[in-house]
């Protein structure tokens, strides 16, 4: 039976002209590695690439709006005073940003609204303090040649200029020595992004806002649904990973998986009590 694998970057594709392309692959040894030209390629691995889509210079309208959570309402004239801005550095095309992880470790991530996690280095992860063990929950990740089961760990905190979200999940993965990390969705899904790319800017909108009967603890059902539905599909997939490993009798890679769908079903869990405490309605919740 074919398992689909879950892939931790959900690229989104656009065809609008405001971006450029950069080119994300995978060695034998599961290292990532990112390049804007195709060519810089080895030959052998150019069928498995992956395309980020990332802003090029615009004229006048360089100015780029993008909201993690779809069909997200547009903020109020109050919220967009409250828009916390930071400064992005632009290496070819790839977006960077300053970090502090735990308040005290840090780094420079590529901006990658597209990437469901925040991915962090094996030097970073030590750094931090972070025990990966086999109880260690963890993502599979597809690579060129095999599945790699990547450990995911919970940061205390993690800032961005004067934003700062806590408990953030992110993958332990290997990079390519010269990027230090990725900031993804499981920090920005908190926040509608706002990229100028012509003045090297992005403004984090947060999302949470005033309590009310459609916005239930402060976020609308996009939010909502959207965390569910993320729980939800990491459950799904890790199930059908599950029910491979004991076709195959792989007892190790096995329990592996078990801590991680034992995780995921506690995340889920809590999500839901936090739900019924606001009021979220339970067809928000599917």
């Amino acid at each position: 039976m074919k398992v689909i694998f879950l892939f931790i970057f959900i690229l989104v594709v656009s065809t609008s002209p405001s971006y450029g392309e950069v080119y994300k692959w995978v060695d034998e040894k599961g290292t990532v590695h990112f390049a804007d030209d195709l060519s810089n390629i080895p030959e052998n691995y150019r069928t498995d690439v992956e395309t980020l889509k990332t802003p090029k210079e615009l004229p006048s309208e360089g100015i780029r709006e993008k909201s993690t959570s779809p069909s997200s309402p547009k903020p109020s004239r109050a919220d967009r005073a409250e828009g916390i801005e930071v400064n992005l550095l632009r290496r070819h095309e790839l977006l960077l940003v300053d970090v502090i992880l735990n308040g005290k470790v840090p780094r420079q991530f590529i901006v990658d609204s597209g990437a469901s996690f925040t991915l962090i280095s094996r030097q970073t992860a030590r750094e931090l303090g972070l025990i990966i063990d086999d109880n260690t929950p963890i993502i599979p990740v597809s690579t060129v040649n095999d599945v790699i089961l990547t450990p995911l760990v919970t940061l205390r905190s993690l800032r961005v200029g004067n934003a700062e979200v806590e408990n953030v999940e992110a993958l332990v993965y290997t990079m390519s020595s010269d990027k230090e990390g990725l900031l993804g969705n499981s920090f920005l899904n908190k926040f509608k992004v706002v990229l100028d790319s012509i003045n090297g800017k992005m403004t984090l909108y947060p999302l949470q806002g005033e309590p009310s009967p459609d916005r239930p603890g402060g976020y609308s059902r996009d939010y909502w649904v959207g965390q569910f539905r993320f729980y939800n599909r990491n459950l799904m997939e890790l199930k059908k990973l599950k029910a491979n490993y004991e076709s195959r009798g792989a007892r190790s890679e096995l329990n592996r998986v078990n801590n991680a769908i034992r995780y995921f079903e506690n995340q889920l869990d809590e999500l839901d009590r936090k739900a019924s405490l606001v009021g979220v309605p339970r067809n928000w919740r599917e």
